[in-house]
Protein backbone atom coordinates (compact mmCIF):
# COMPACT_ATOMS: atom_id res chain seq x y z
CA UNK A 1 0.00 0.00 0.00
CA UNK A 2 1.24 3.23 -1.04
CA UNK A 3 2.49 5.97 1.63
CA UNK A 4 0.23 9.03 2.19
CA UNK A 5 0.84 12.08 0.95
CA UNK A 6 0.63 15.71 1.68
CA UNK A 7 0.76 18.41 -0.33
CA UNK A 8 2.02 21.82 1.23
CA UNK A 9 0.80 24.84 -0.81
CA UNK A 10 2.49 27.79 -0.28
CA UNK A 11 5.73 26.23 1.02
CA UNK A 12 8.22 28.48 2.99
CA UNK A 13 10.71 28.16 5.84
CA UNK A 14 8.19 28.95 8.15
CA UNK A 15 4.99 26.92 9.42
CA UNK A 16 4.44 25.34 5.94
CA UNK A 17 7.98 23.74 6.19
CA UNK A 18 7.28 22.94 9.68
CA UNK A 19 4.15 21.41 8.30
CA UNK A 20 5.74 19.31 5.61
CA UNK A 21 8.09 18.13 8.49
CA UNK A 22 6.17 17.03 10.72
CA UNK A 23 4.14 15.01 8.41
CA UNK A 24 7.14 13.41 6.81
CA UNK A 25 8.12 12.32 10.09
CA UNK A 26 4.62 10.45 10.47
CA UNK A 27 5.48 8.87 7.62
CA UNK A 28 3.63 11.39 4.75
CA UNK A 29 5.66 11.58 1.33
CA UNK A 30 5.61 15.29 0.26
CA UNK A 31 4.40 17.67 -2.17
CA UNK A 32 5.84 21.22 -2.23
CA UNK A 33 4.03 23.86 -4.28
CA UNK A 34 6.09 27.62 -3.38
CA UNK A 35 7.63 30.39 -5.02
CA UNK A 36 10.92 30.34 -4.09
CA UNK A 37 13.02 27.61 -5.92
CA UNK A 38 16.24 28.14 -3.34
CA UNK A 39 13.42 27.63 -0.37
CA UNK A 40 12.19 24.63 -1.73
CA UNK A 41 16.21 23.16 -2.41
CA UNK A 42 16.75 23.65 1.28
CA UNK A 43 13.01 21.94 2.36
CA UNK A 44 13.67 19.00 -0.30
CA UNK A 45 17.06 17.32 1.15
CA UNK A 46 15.46 17.91 4.84
CA UNK A 47 12.18 15.89 4.13
CA UNK A 48 13.81 13.24 1.81
CA UNK A 49 16.65 12.59 4.90
CA UNK A 50 13.15 11.55 7.09
CA UNK A 51 12.08 8.98 4.90
CA UNK A 52 9.83 11.08 2.62
CA UNK A 53 9.35 11.00 -1.22
CA UNK A 54 9.54 14.57 -2.15
CA UNK A 55 8.30 16.35 -5.40
CA UNK A 56 8.15 19.88 -5.99
CA UNK A 57 7.05 23.04 -8.34
CA UNK A 58 7.89 26.61 -8.24
CA UNK A 59 4.52 28.05 -9.17
CA UNK A 60 2.08 31.36 -8.36
CA UNK A 61 -0.53 29.85 -7.24
CA UNK A 62 -2.55 33.30 -8.48
CA UNK A 63 -2.24 31.28 -11.61
CA UNK A 64 -4.94 29.54 -11.88
CA UNK A 65 -4.05 26.96 -14.63
CA UNK A 66 -0.42 26.86 -13.59
CA UNK A 67 -1.68 26.13 -10.02
CA UNK A 68 -4.48 23.28 -11.13
CA UNK A 69 -1.50 21.74 -13.51
CA UNK A 70 1.07 21.64 -10.94
CA UNK A 71 -1.36 20.15 -8.39
CA UNK A 72 -2.63 17.41 -10.99
CA UNK A 73 0.88 16.58 -11.61
CA UNK A 74 1.58 15.88 -7.93
CA UNK A 75 -2.13 13.55 -7.91
CA UNK A 76 -1.32 11.99 -11.18
CA UNK A 77 2.36 11.07 -10.01
CA UNK A 78 1.50 9.81 -6.70
CA UNK A 79 -1.87 8.49 -7.02
CA UNK A 80 -3.99 9.99 -3.88
CA UNK A 81 -3.60 13.31 -2.21
CA UNK A 82 -4.43 12.53 1.60
CA UNK A 83 -4.10 15.87 2.97
CA UNK A 84 -4.07 19.72 1.20
CA UNK A 85 -2.32 22.20 3.38
CA UNK A 86 -2.89 25.74 2.27
CA UNK A 87 -0.52 28.68 3.80
CA UNK A 88 -0.17 31.83 1.20
CA UNK A 89 -1.44 35.07 2.14
CA UNK A 90 -0.25 38.72 1.29
CA UNK A 91 1.19 41.09 3.62
CA UNK A 92 0.79 44.56 2.52
CA UNK A 93 1.10 47.42 4.86
CA UNK A 94 -1.42 49.50 3.35
CA UNK A 95 -4.49 50.74 5.82
CA UNK A 96 -7.93 50.98 4.44
CA UNK A 97 -8.15 54.70 3.43
CA UNK A 98 -5.08 54.09 1.17
CA UNK A 99 -5.45 50.28 -0.17
CA UNK A 100 -7.08 50.05 -3.33
CA UNK A 101 -9.67 48.03 -4.58
CA UNK A 102 -7.02 46.29 -6.94
CA UNK A 103 -4.84 45.79 -4.17
CA UNK A 104 -7.60 44.21 -1.77
CA UNK A 105 -8.33 41.58 -4.96
CA UNK A 106 -4.64 40.82 -5.65
CA UNK A 107 -4.25 39.68 -2.01
CA UNK A 108 -7.64 38.19 -1.67
CA UNK A 109 -7.00 36.28 -4.78
CA UNK A 110 -3.54 35.08 -3.01
CA UNK A 111 -4.86 34.40 0.34
CA UNK A 112 -8.73 33.23 -0.47
CA UNK A 113 -9.18 32.51 -4.12
CA UNK A 114 -6.47 30.49 -4.66
CA UNK A 115 -7.79 27.87 -1.66
CA UNK A 116 -10.35 27.40 -4.30
CA UNK A 117 -7.81 26.40 -7.19
CA UNK A 118 -5.93 23.86 -5.01
CA UNK A 119 -8.62 21.96 -3.70
CA UNK A 120 -10.45 21.76 -7.50
CA UNK A 121 -7.49 20.57 -8.78
CA UNK A 122 -6.68 17.94 -5.87
CA UNK A 123 -10.35 16.82 -5.57
CA UNK A 124 -9.96 13.97 -8.57
CA UNK A 125 -6.78 12.71 -5.94
CA UNK A 126 -8.94 12.97 -2.58
CA UNK A 127 -10.99 9.85 -1.28
CA UNK A 128 -13.18 9.08 2.17
CA UNK A 129 -10.49 10.17 5.08
CA UNK A 130 -8.74 12.85 3.34
CA UNK A 131 -8.12 16.42 4.65
CA UNK A 132 -8.13 19.62 3.85
CA UNK A 133 -5.85 22.17 6.41
CA UNK A 134 -5.58 26.24 6.60
CA UNK A 135 -3.34 28.10 8.18
CA UNK A 136 -5.40 30.73 10.05
CA UNK A 137 -4.91 33.57 12.14
CA UNK A 138 -6.47 35.96 14.95
CA UNK A 139 -6.41 38.78 12.23
CA UNK A 140 -9.95 37.08 11.25
CA UNK A 141 -10.84 38.28 14.56
CA UNK A 142 -8.76 41.18 15.61
CA UNK A 143 -7.41 42.85 11.97
CA UNK A 144 -4.71 45.43 12.06
CA UNK A 145 -5.66 48.18 10.07
CA UNK A 146 -2.14 49.13 9.11
CA UNK A 147 -2.20 45.75 7.20
CA UNK A 148 -5.79 45.82 5.83
CA UNK A 149 -5.96 43.00 3.31
CA UNK A 150 -4.64 40.58 6.17
CA UNK A 151 -7.85 40.20 7.91
CA UNK A 152 -10.29 40.60 4.91
CA UNK A 153 -8.10 37.24 3.45
CA UNK A 154 -7.72 35.65 6.62
CA UNK A 155 -12.02 36.09 7.39
CA UNK A 156 -12.43 34.98 4.50
CA UNK A 157 -10.37 31.82 3.70
CA UNK A 158 -12.31 30.60 7.04
CA UNK A 159 -15.19 31.17 5.36
CA UNK A 160 -14.34 29.30 2.51
CA UNK A 161 -13.08 26.27 5.09
CA UNK A 162 -16.41 26.29 6.84
CA UNK A 163 -18.30 25.69 3.39
CA UNK A 164 -15.90 23.51 1.78
CA UNK A 165 -16.18 21.22 5.20
CA UNK A 166 -20.10 21.56 4.46
CA UNK A 167 -19.70 20.76 0.56
CA UNK A 168 -16.96 17.60 1.28
CA UNK A 169 -17.89 15.84 4.19
CA UNK A 170 -21.06 13.72 2.42
CA UNK A 171 -17.98 12.39 0.87
CA UNK A 172 -15.98 11.84 4.09
CA UNK A 173 -13.58 14.80 2.96
CA UNK A 174 -13.26 17.46 5.85
CA UNK A 175 -11.77 20.96 6.12
CA UNK A 176 -10.31 22.94 8.91
CA UNK A 177 -9.10 26.11 9.66
CA UNK A 178 -6.59 26.65 12.34
CA UNK A 179 -6.87 30.24 14.21
CA UNK A 180 -3.24 31.14 14.92
CA UNK A 181 -4.06 33.38 18.17
CA UNK A 182 -0.90 35.22 18.52
CA UNK A 183 2.33 36.32 16.89
CA UNK A 184 5.06 33.49 15.36
CA UNK A 185 8.16 33.86 17.18
CA UNK A 186 11.62 31.62 17.40
CA UNK A 187 10.56 30.47 20.82
CA UNK A 188 7.87 29.91 23.05
CA UNK A 189 4.01 28.75 22.47
CA UNK A 190 4.14 30.41 18.82
CA UNK A 191 7.10 28.65 16.85
CA UNK A 192 6.52 27.53 13.59
CA UNK A 193 6.89 23.93 14.97
CA UNK A 194 4.25 24.55 17.81
CA UNK A 195 1.84 25.68 15.06
CA UNK A 196 2.34 22.74 12.87
CA UNK A 197 1.99 20.38 16.04
CA UNK A 198 -1.50 22.22 16.37
CA UNK A 199 -2.24 21.68 12.64
CA UNK A 200 -1.39 17.83 12.68
CA UNK A 201 -3.64 17.41 15.39
CA UNK A 202 -6.49 19.63 13.79
CA UNK A 203 -6.47 17.29 10.82
CA UNK A 204 -5.71 14.14 12.70
CA UNK A 205 -8.78 14.52 14.89
CA UNK A 206 -11.62 11.90 14.61
CA UNK A 207 -14.58 12.54 12.83
CA UNK A 208 -16.99 12.27 15.73
CA UNK A 209 -15.25 15.42 16.91
CA UNK A 210 -14.67 17.12 13.78
CA UNK A 211 -14.40 21.15 13.71
CA UNK A 212 -13.61 23.41 10.97
CA UNK A 213 -12.37 25.64 12.95
CA UNK A 214 -9.66 25.14 15.52
CA UNK A 215 -8.15 27.88 17.75
CA UNK A 216 -4.46 27.83 18.84
CA UNK A 217 -3.83 29.97 21.76
CA UNK A 218 -0.60 28.04 23.20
Amino acid sequence: MSRPVIVVVGAGPGVSGSVARRFADAGHDVGLLGQDQEVLDQLVPDLEARGAAVGHAVVDVTDDRAARDAVRRMGDHTGRIDVLHFNPSAYREKEPLTLTVPELLEDVALGVGALLTVVQAARPHMSAGARISVTGSMAADQPWEGAASLGVQKAGVRNLVHSLDKALCGDGIRAVSVTVCGTLAREGAFTPDRVAEALWAAVTTDESEWRSEVRYTG
